[in-house]
């Protein structure tokens, strides 16, 4: 695949800037609170509306699940928002193909299937338990923290960039 078929990540970088911007200007005006770009809750909402179809008084009873927690909003909107987005651009890109184990991962810890998905279901899994520790995740304490030129914000990316090169070059030896 050439560079030329590529998005550009300054395009892409800028939209979604633009759309952090948008979002925060469009849940003041209809809620009457700012509501930042983020992600991870809606995970949280769609397990809670998954158990609610199997276990309802389970979800009724937990705390965690409050009415208002267990819905689809405009989050949820924005994480299909995310899945079809990424797809089209990969169309539009002509950089689209499927594989089951990247060639990166093949290359470090070999061509299992099983392995990788091991890998990835149990990478979703940290990364969600982080998220729910810190009560918000990458994009919701990174970008929406830079956008309010939050100190925490900036802290939050800084660890989240550095924390990132550190595990990559721990498991691929690379940066």
């Amino acid at each position: 695949m050439s560079l030329e078929n590529r998005w550009m990540p300054y395009i892409a970088g800028a939209l979604t800037g633009l759309l952090a911007v948008l979002s925060a200007a469009a849940t003041t005006k209809t809620l009457g609170k700012t509501i930042f770009l983020g992600a991870s809750t809606t995970f949280v909402r769609a397990a809670g509306l998954i158990e609610r179809t199997v276990a309802p008084d389970h979800v009724t009873a937990n705390e965690y699940f409050t009415k208002e927690k267990v819905k689809i909003d405009w989050q949820f909107m924005l994480i299909l928002g995310v899945f079809f987005g990424a797809l089209s651009a990969s169309l539009t890109g002509r950089s689209y193909k499927r594989e089951a184990v990247p060639p990166i991962w093949a290359e470090r810890f070999g061509p299992s299937l099983r392995r990788r998905a091991f890998g990835a279901f149990f990478g979703g899994i940290v990364m969600m338990f982080g998220a729910r520790l810190a009560d918000g995740c990458t994009s919701g304490h990174g970008l929406s923290g830079l956008m309010q030129m939050s100190v925490s914000g900036f802290v939050a990316l800084t660890i989240f960039f550095l924390t990132s090169m550190g595990i990559a070059r721990l498991v691929y030896g690379r940066t």
